[in-house]
């Protein structure tokens, strides 16, 4: 069993569910029994289910860069790459390409003719030039609701007591369902905003959409149920951000108080009070560290001391990663010696803006994560630009070129900076400066940036300082336009390059279309009006 666990993110195609749509609940043969659950190992093989059909979803695009920098418009599509790559600055707002060598971005004006009107996302999804990135995918819900099902039965069934298993196994094992099915509900409210809730083991009614800020305290509460019965971190390496824990609960009701802040205004006060404590409550924990930046590696390759959740896969146990050849973000950033064969890979499919850089690295040279994380950051030049963060794992010496086309990296989900972060943003909020500074400081001290002064009197400036530390140290992580739009700085021009008026915000343009088959089978469904209104 715990060999399958170190693998058990690594999961292809081995979901035992069959194809259901939302709310055709009957129940599954194999999971729904009550002959089914008389052990731990029957649990594990539930658990190891949930988890591997999470993995699957996540890695059926580039999720991390969908959710991330290229819809906020940040990255420009290099002039020779393949047109299905132009897919990325689409769903950014543009097509605009970086010409080499030598190029400048400043050439990248866009005439007039080649401006992408306001059905850039739809063009993306529906008339995509190539079926690599796939990112209609992300217009389907069906699989977190597969997860739900199943997560709601499992936490049925342990309520109602399974005698094999201990009081504390049955603990942790409600706490770990409910984490799983509260990541599926929060991950969906920032794809799609409202959501059908339920938590019923048998939920047959058709359900209407429910307000997103009314599930997110509802999920808050659930969750808050759940923290104190898993251990903060795990004792077992192997298992150390794969499985949840309490750290990964606290990581992810952090991000909850401070997603219902951005949209219950009335209420942020409390949410920022509460992601606060959490955040203190975490570091106090001492269950996690920043690791140095020449440790970074170990990082990105998944189960270290900063992970409090990834969707954590391996060559080792995949085979060769060339079935995510898409989904992992980095593979567009690099090219050679990272990316192998050298004649297929000499220039990055793809480069951050020069504006965008500099906004992130004003001072240029004042920051580590400038020399460990990139080539030539600012050089708007598609041979010599390349985002390293994401290539310390290559795999160099295999002569199976399935096997060198990306590094060997995990799916980061939610970090232990993330979390210091966010715990900085709600004490600055709250109005703590002096301790906001403090927390900032632990990451910036760690990624040997120039700390943040002592004494300032511009709360907006540490504000923002807080916003773009996010944005450095999270790139790629698939954070950056949920943070624009949950601080509604994705109405502003000076923090994104593919900004929404306040009429498309209002109207749900930052969400994503939800495919038409979620009206299968409940009368109550709507989808979103915003991109009905588009020609969805």
């Amino acid at each position: 069993m715990k060999k399958i666990i170190i693998c058990l993110l690594v999961v292809l195609g081995t979901s035992q569910f069959s194809c259901k749509k939302f709310l055709d609940i009957t129940p599954i043969n194999q999971l729904t029994g009550n002959n089914f659950y008389k052990s731990a190992d029957d649990i594990e093989s539930n658990i190891i289910d949930m988890y591997g059909t999470l993995f699957q979803k996540y890695t059926n695009t580039n999720t991390a860069g969908a959710t991330g920098e290229f819809r906020s418009g940040e990255v420009v599509v290099a002039d020779q790459a393949p047109g299905w790559r132009n897919d990325i600055g689409l769903l950014g707002g543009h097509n605009r390409r970086a010409p080499r060598p030598n190029g400048s971005l400043d050439r990248l004006t866009i005439p007039a003719s080649t401006v992408v009107n306001d059905r850039t996302l739809r063009n993306v999804l529906y008339n995509s030039t190539g079926d690599y990135y796939r990112f209609i995918n992300l217009t389907s819900w069906v699989e977190y609701y597969r997860v739900i099902q199943s997560a709601n039965l499992l936490v049925s069934k342990l309520e109602e007591g399974i005698p094999a298993l201990s009081a504390d196994q049955t603990k942790r094992y409600i706490a770990e369902g409910k984490f799983i099915r509260n990541y599926c509900y929060f991950t969906m409210v920032r794809l799609y905003g409202d959501v059908v809730y339920y938590t019923d083991a048998y939920q047959k009614d058709a359900l209407a959409r429910e307000n997103m800020v009314s599930v997110i305290k509802k999920c808050i509460a659930d969750l808050k149920t759940a923290k104190d019965g898993l251990p903060w971190t795990s004792s077992n390496p192997t298992e150390r951000g794969v499985r949840a824990s309490r750290g990964a609960v606290v990581g992810l009701l952090m991000n909850m108080e401070m997603w219902n802040a951005g949209f219950d205004p009335a209420n942020k006060m409390a949410y920022y009070t509460e992601t606060a404590a959490l955040g203190k409550e975490l570091m106090e924990s001492n269950a996690y560290r920043l690791l140095d930046l020449n440790d970074w590696a170990t990082v990105s390759k998944g189960r270290s001391e900063e992970s409090l959740f990834e969707l954590f896969t391996t060559l080792n146990y995949s085979g060769g990663n060339s079935v995510f050849r898409f989904a992992p973000f980095g593979e567009t950033f690099i090219h050679f010696p990272y990316r192998l064969p050298e004649y297929d890979f000499r220039y990055s499919a793809a480069i951050f803006t020069s504006d965008y850089m500099r906004k992130l690295y004003p001072d240029e040279g004042a920051d580590g994560r400038l020399a460990a994380w990139f080539d030539a950051p600012f050089d708007n030049n598609v041979e010599t630009f390349q985002l390293k963060k994401f290539a310390g794992n290559t795999i160099v010496d295999s002569s199976d070129p399935n096997n060198i086309a990306n590094p060997d990296n995990s799916f980061l989900i939610m970090r232990y900076a993330d979390a210091i972060l966010l715990r900085a943003e709600a004490l600055a909020e709250l109005g703590s400066d002096d301790e906001a500074k403090d927390v900032l400081n632990v990451v910036r001290t760690k990624r040997l940036a120039i700390l943040y002064p002592g004494a300032t009197n511009d709360a907006g400036k540490l504000k923002d300082a807080i916003f773009w530390e996010r944005a450095k140290e999270l790139m790629g992580e698939g954070s950056h336009y949920f943070d624009l739009v949950r601080t509604k700085r994705i109405l502003n021009k000076l923090y994104t390059d593919n900004p929404l008026t306040p009429d498309k915000f209002n109207r749900g343009a930052w969400t994503w279309p939800i495919d038409a088959s979620a009206l299968a089978n409940n009368r109550l469904m709507v989808l979103n009006n915003y991109w009905i209104n588009d020609g969805f």
